[in-house]
């Protein structure tokens, strides 16, 4: 699903065709997410989402330096526990990385 199309529907505590069956928003106590983005990061209302939702993000990405810029914006709230860089494309500039993020306490 796209992070938007969930970010909005989490926001507005909303049912989407997509989430049907899920229960009751009240109930799901939703504390951990993982996000993997395109290549042009996450939006904006996506990062504000994670910072106050989520305790625990696991972001993988595929772009260095969209990660980047969502880890400087997400640094206020979350602390960077494990990141790992993956070669899944040996031979080219592409590199894939792993980062799980915990809340600052």
């Amino acid at each position: 699903m796209a992070s938007e199309e969930f970010a909005e529907t989490m926001r507005a505590r909303g049912a989407r065709r997509r989430l049907e069956g899920l229960g009751p928003w009240e109930a799901l106590r939703m504390r951990t997410v993982l996000v993997d983005p395109p290549r042009a990061g996450l939006d904006e209302f996506t990062v504000q989402l994670l910072k106050v939702e989520f305790d625990r993000i696991v972001y993988i990405s595929c772009n260095p330096e969209t990660l980047h810029a969502n880890l400087r914006a997400l640094a206020a709230t979350h602390r960077i526990a494990r990141f790992a860089a993956f070669d899944q494309f040996p031979y080219t500039h592409h590199l894939e990385a792993g980062v799980y993020l915990v809340r600052r306490t």
